[in-house]
């Protein structure tokens, strides 16, 4: 599908193959989550055969919770249709090294039925389809996502082992950009860094954060396709690179009452030519700013209710918005404004608009997806940008970020921009996704209704 350059080429990784470096080859795809899923093939077998001809899966892999257990209610996979099976098609243009597992590579795919028509709920295809309408008016769009992590001195055993209770964090105070207190953590951190690297992305620089064991490791921008599929690829090597340093990470949102895990959305325009679009160098604009860039923005900004679905997917991403967090509670933007939704940066080329409200549970394809769509929305419509907001966004008189999962699982379901920029089929299944979270929560019993009640009621 991407029409780009691949890190490592089919005839690299043939040498690889023949002098013994490689003999192994992760085919993958996203699932609703943001996890890779696939199979591990020999290197032999994939260039003989999978390469070209793809593999098939289990078409369930997109309609299970995130406990892998089948659910009712998905029109594309279920019981009573059988749980056969979908194809995944190796893209050449995301072959890599997996230089964090031995002797292995990676490519990562797109899922089409068995006639060979895509699975349009897939969340590369969805943000697919927005890249494609992108280019039809003209437009090449560019993201970057900034994601966060909570490093834990324990392992992955002993953390399932204790519940995930009672973990203690990698540092012990506030490091957000401090070298020293970062130090203890450069072990793992410098793993993480060079393997990216040898993998094929991009590495601009790590830091610390505010929560006790919480980093950053920051990517440089690109199409957004390749961002989303950088972005998934960080993800997994991170977990398991922690592992091999006998610690744990999370990428969830909210994992403590301290800062949450953000995943700040970076997105531009540019033409289909290379030509900047969102800057105006002739100066007839407030700010060098075209009219495009403002409707872009605008768009983004009259849509973030309706789409925050597909910015913040699960319970727990909602328990970031709180004030003063550094996470969004107001739908407004700023000039440079971290107390905004939307938070404008950059200049001439760089200029950009950051999304602030996903967190780092959410999956890089579904938000870039809504992004882009909200966007692309504003400038087919022409929408006029509201006047940036000046102060504390935590008071300011506007619409809210949707609270809760609930309300934002509504909010899409009956969201006119939704259907008509991801269609129904898409919109629905989505919607069920946040419907299995929201009957997984509602049947658990929490730590804090025991503490609450054991004893007082």
């Amino acid at each position: 599908m991407a029409d780009q350059s691949s890190p490592l080429s089919l005839a690299d990784l043939t040498q690889k193959v023949e002098s013994g470096d490689v003999d192994t080859v992760l085919v993958v795809f996203t699932d609703m989550q943001g996890r890779l899923q696939g199979k591990r093939v020999h290197a032999r077998y994939f260039l003989d055969e999978v390469a070209a001809h793809g593999m098939e899966g289990c078409n369930y892999l997109l309609a299970v919770d995130v406990e892998m257990n089948t659910v009712s209610g998905y029109e594309i996979s279920s019981w009573e249709q059988g749980y056969g099976d979908f194809v995944i098609t190796p893209d050449p243009g995301t072959l890599r090294l997996a230089p964090w597992l031995p002797s292995s590579a990676m490519v990562q795919g797109d899922l089409g039925w068995l006639d060979g028509s895509p699975v349009r709920q897939s969340p590369r295809q969805v943000l697919a389809a927005q890249v494609a309408e992108a280019q039809r008016l003209g437009f090449t769009p560019y993201g970057a996502t900034e994601l966060e992590f909570i490093v834990f001195r324990d392992s992955y055993q002993q953390a399932a082992d204790a519940n995930y209770q009672g973990l203690t964090g990698s540092t012990r105070y506030n490091v957000d950009y401090s070298i020293l207190g970062t130090s203890e953590d450069e072990p793992l951190m410098r793993d993480i860094r060079n393997a990216m690297y040898r993998a094929g992305l991009t590495v601009e620089s790590s830091k610390g954060e505010c929560n006790f064991g919480q980093h950053e490791i920051a990517f440089r921008y690109d199409e957004v396709l390749r961002t989303a599929d950088n972005h998934v690829v960080f993800k997994a090597a991170a977990k398991e690179l922690a592992a091999q340093h006998g610690k744990a990470l999370t990428f969830m949102a909210k994992y403590d009452e301290r800062e949450g895990n953000s995943c700040h959305l970076h997105m531009s325009l540019r033409g289909t030519d290379g030509a900047i679009v969102f800057a105006d160098s002739s100066g007839s604009s407030e700010g060098n700013r075209s009219p495009v860039f403002s409707r872009f923005v605008a768009g983004v900004l009259a849509t973030l209710r309706d789409f925050t679905l597909l910015y913040a997917p699960t319970v727990n991403a909602y328990k970031r918005y709180q004030p003063g967090s550094f996470a969004p509670t107001a739908v407004a933007w700023g000039e440079d404004n971290r107390t905004c939704a939307l938070r404008v940066v950059g200049h001439g080329p760089g200029l950009r608009v950051e999304n602030r409200v996903p967190g780092g549970d959410v999956n890089p394809y579904l938000a870039q997806a809504a992004m882009l769509a909200g966007g692309l929305y504003g400038i087919r419509n022409e929408l006029e940008l509201e006047p940036a907001f000046v102060g504390n966004a935590y008071a300011a008189e506007a619409a809210r970020v949707p609270s809760t999962l609930r309300d934002a699982r509504d909010l899409f379901a009956g969201s006119e921009l939704a259907e008509a920029a991801f269609g129904k089929d898409v919109v629905a299944h989505y919607v069920r996704a946040a419907d299995v979270e929201l009957e997984a929560f509602d049947a658990t019993v929490t730590d804090w209704e025991r503490r609450r009640g054991f004893e007082r009621f």
